[in-house]
Parts: structure tokens; C-alpha cells; sequence
């Protein structure tokens, strides 16, 4: 007897949403862990914010460079595979910071080499997990799974950070091999999940470059000219690797012509641009709160304790009203705890803070997991979502760097407040500039660019 369907039982929890989740948590954890301990251990080698916010830029650069590649291997190839490829190839760069920590080490360089490399893995990795939960779940069953996948992740953003700082008070090593072990636990996790069959198809050779161009024209406005003939017509090994380039550029042609994804996506950007604090965590525990790892460790779980209590309260009573405008609002209260996160010196203000400013990021990111992939189609999920992920590794990385710059010069302090007032300032004008995303209702139950399905029959 065949086993019944998502689609015939409606959401439930199954084997397969619970290895995706343990992925998540895993996974989420080990980068956690990994990011609390690298921050400790920089800034007590080199004493320089600067030093923290080009951490978040070496991580973040791979992204930038390989987005062309890394959206078109999210829609060619088995998301899962590569997934689990990534997160073994992360696992190995954490086996070589356990390695260089525990040889005793005086020099920053090598730490950043070794976070490119990390960097790189994670490049690849963003956009296929990402697009994992819609490809389980029936359009009308993410919000579903995005509460619960979201809920896992800020539980492990309370277990990853006191993970970290907790192992790096007992040897500065331990983190990086706990980094490993949930890695490959991860890998092993996400090659168990089971698909919906009409989720992802990958093809491959001139056959998915023709199939590619074909249903891209329309999206495009673009009209096959004589090259185009040709290269439906040449050899797969010279088509494929020039229709990824033009395939990768599609997901930002779609973005930018569709202003619903335009507006969130750049509010992210832009907002937690200037709103990266959390980079400067290491410094402000330090020099304005008198705390050490294991105190960093809980000041960077509050933020997963503040998010994953919204988060709980989400998987139960999901949003289904009033999207776009609760998206605005969030990303004004998180600049606002932003504000308050640099201006105290107070560790309990400052924990209450990052409850605070989580718990709206939260909201955020509940939002826009859902949003993003309902609005686009399957087809070109990953090459949109790979765009995405640049945007948020801009919006968190490069927030980062430009946090260490600025603490450079204004103080840890001085640097967190102003971050948080561009923060507000970016809502208001997006509130202002985006009407569409401003107007949105409700979560779409089909992409935008999919065919309507007719007026209702009458009652």
C-alpha cells in the first residue's frame, strides 16, 4: 500500500521533517559555535574591532563572487547532495581551526584563510538548504514548516553560542571539533530527507539549456536571436557552462522586476547593513559589560532565547495578515534594541536588548522564508535564492565590517547606537519607497509569475 502524501494528510511530522530539522539545528549550531569562539579568539590575539568585522567580510566575500554558480548548482543539481557535500566540507575546515588553536597560535592570517575556505562551503550550501522546505511541503503547508524550521534555528542560536563560549573557557579548541562533529551530523541528516516528486527535477546537458532558454524568454521579454539558435545547437560541454551564466542572471533579472521580492530583500540588505552589532559582541561584552566568554556565550543566546520564544509563538499561530507592514515594523524595533544594545553598560539592559532585538528579527525572518519562495517559481528558486543569500551575507557580513570600522573610530558603544538609528531610518523609508511590499496581506498561495487559476466557480 502506497504511503499517503503531504498533499493528501495536510502538514505532519514526518521522518523526513525531522531529519531536515536536525539538519537545521545542527548545522545552524555548529556555525553558532563556530562564530562566538573565532570572535573570542581574534579579538584576544589582536585586541583590534576592526579585526571582527573583517572575520564577517572573509566569510561573507565567497558568496559575493560565486553567486552566478551557486543559485544555477542549486537548480541543476540534487539540493540535498549538495547540502551535504557543503556541510562535510565545512566540517573539514573546522577540523583545521581545531588543529591551528590548539597549536598555540600568535598570527590572525591563517584563521582568515581558513574562514574564506568556510565561507566558500557556506556559499554553496545557503542556497540549496534554503530551498529545501519548499520543495517538502505543499505551497499551502510552508508557513507551516517555515515556523518550525525557524523555531529550530533560533534554538540553535541559544545552543551554538553557549556551546562555544563554554568550550573556549575550557580549551580553546574544543569548539572547533564540536563544529565538526554537528557538521557531519548534518550531512548525514539532510541525505535522508525525502522530497515531494514534483518538487525539483534537475536535468542536465543541452537538453536543460535548451528547456532553460525556452521557459526563460517569456519571464525575460527576450527574443531568441541567431546566437541563441546556434547555441541550442552546439555541443552540451560548451552550451551548459555559457547558460549557467545567463540561467544565474535570471534569478536577479526576476528579483528586480518583481518589487514585492525587490522590497524585502533590500530591506535586509540595507538594514542590517547598518544595524550589524553583533559582530561587535566580543567587544562590547568586554569593554563596556566586564564579561568573558561564558558571558558572551548567554549574551549571544539571548538573542536565540528572545527569537525562539516568538518563534514558538509563530508555529503555533502563524501570520497570515498584514505582512508586509509587521515586516516594516520588525525591522524598526530591531534598530530600536540595536539603540539600547550599544548604549548600556548594563549587562542585564543589554541582555534584555538582544531579547528584544531578536525576537523582532525573528518575525523578520519568518516573513521572508515564507515570502520569498512562495513568490518565485520552482524553476528558478535556487538562482533567487543564491541572490538572496548575497544579500543577506551583505546585510550581515558586510554590517560586520563596517561595525569594526566604525568602532574603530566611534567606540564599540558609539558604533552599535548609530547602527541602530540607519536601521529605523531604513524602515521608514522603506515603508515610504515600497508600497508593494508595504500592501502585501497575506502569503501568496502560488509564485507570481504562475498562470491564475480562473475566477471561482459560483457558490
Amino acid at each position: 500500500m502506497t504511503e499517503p502524501t503531504i498533499e493528501e494528510t495536510g502538514p505532519r511530522w514526518d521522518r523526513s521533517v525531522t531529519a531536515l530539522l536536525l539538519s537545521v539545528f545542527c548545522a545552524s549550531s555548529a556555525a553558532f559555535a563556530g562564530v562566538t569562539a573565532l570572535g573570542i579568539q581574534v579579538f584576544d590575539l589582536t585586541g583590534r574591532e576592526i579585526d571582527l568585522g573583517l572575520l564577517g567580510l572573509a566569510e561573507f566575500a565567497p558568496a559575493l563572487l560565486l553567486v552566478l554558480v551557486t543559485g544555477s548548482v542549486a537548480d541543476r543539481y540534487d539540493r540535498r547532495r549538495v547540502t551535504a557535500m557543503g556541510a562535510l566540507a565545512e566540517g573539514a575546515v573546522a577540523i583545521a581551526l581545531a588543529w591551528y588553536a590548539a597549536s598555540d597560535p600568535t598570527a590572525v592570517a591563517p584563521i582568515f584563510v581558513m574562514v574564506v575556505a568556510f565561507g566558500t562551503a557556506r556559499a554553496f550550501v545557503a542556497p540549496t538548504s534554503r530551498s529545501l522546505p519548499a520543495d517538502l511541503m505543499a505551497p499551502e503547508d510552508l508557513p507551516w514548516l517555515t515556523a518550525r524550521h525557524a523555531a529550530t534555528w533560533q534554538v540553535a542560536i541559544i545552543f551554538g553560542p553557549v556551546l562555544g563560549g563554554t568550550l573556549y573557557a575550557v580549551d580553546v579548541a574544543l569548539p572547533y571539533v564540536a563544529m565538526a562533529v554537528l557538521l557531519v551530523t548534518a550531512a548525514v541528516s539532510v541525505s535522508l530527507v525525502r522530497l515531494r516528486p514534483e518538487a525539483h527535477h534537475p536535468v542536465s546537458g543541452a537538453a536543460e539549456a535548451q528547456e532553460t532558454m525556452l521557459r526563460g524568454a517569456p519571464v525575460l521579454d527576450e527574443i531568441v536571436d541567431a546566437s541563441a539558435v546556434e547555441a541550442l545547437e552546439a555541443p552540451a560541454a560548451t552550451v551548459v557552462p555559457a547558460r549557467m551564466g545567463h540561467e544565474a542572471l535570471e534569478g536577479l533579472r526576476f528579483i528586480r522586476r518583481t518589487p514585492v521580492l525587490l522590497g524585502a530583500i533590500s530591506l535586509d540588505l540595507f538594514a542590517v547593513l547598518f544595524g550589524g552589532a553583533i559582530a561587535l559582541l566580543p567587544a562590547i561584552a568586554e569593554t563596556r559589560l566586564g564579561v568573558g566568554p561564558v558571558g558572551l556565550g548567554w549574551l549571544r543566546a539571548a538573542g536565540g532565547i528572545g527569537a525562539g520564544a516568538v518563534t514558538l509563538r509563530l508555529a503555533r499561530h502563524p501570520l497570515t495578515r498584514n505582512v508586509g507592514r509587521i515586516l516594516l515594523v520588525v525591522v524598526a524595533i530591531f534598530g530600536l534594541g540595536t539603540m539600547v544594545l550599544g548604549a548600556t553598560t548594563s549587562y542585564a539592559v543589554a541582555f534584555i536588548a538582544m531579547l528584544v532585538l531578536s525576537g523582532a528579527d525573528a518575525v523578520s525572518v519568518f516573513i521572508r522564508a515564507t515570502l520569498v519562495p512562495l513568490v518565485t517559481p520552482s524553476d528558478k528558486r535556487g538562482r533567487v535564492l543564491a541572490v538572496e543569500n548575497v544579500f543577506i551575507g551583505g546585510s550581515n557580513e558586510l554590517g560586520a565590517f563596517e561595525s569594526g570600522v566604525a568602532g574603530q573610530f566611534l567606540g564599540a558603544g558609539g558604533a552599535v547606537v548609530l547602527g541602530g538609528i540607519a536601521t529605523v531610518v531604513i524602515a521608514a523609508g522603506w515603508w515610504v519607497f515600497f508600497p508593494a511590499l508595504r500592501n502585501v496581506d497575506h502569503f501568496p498561495a502560488a509564485p507570481l509569475d504562475s498562470p491564475s487559476p480562473g475566477p471561482a466557480p459560483p457558490p
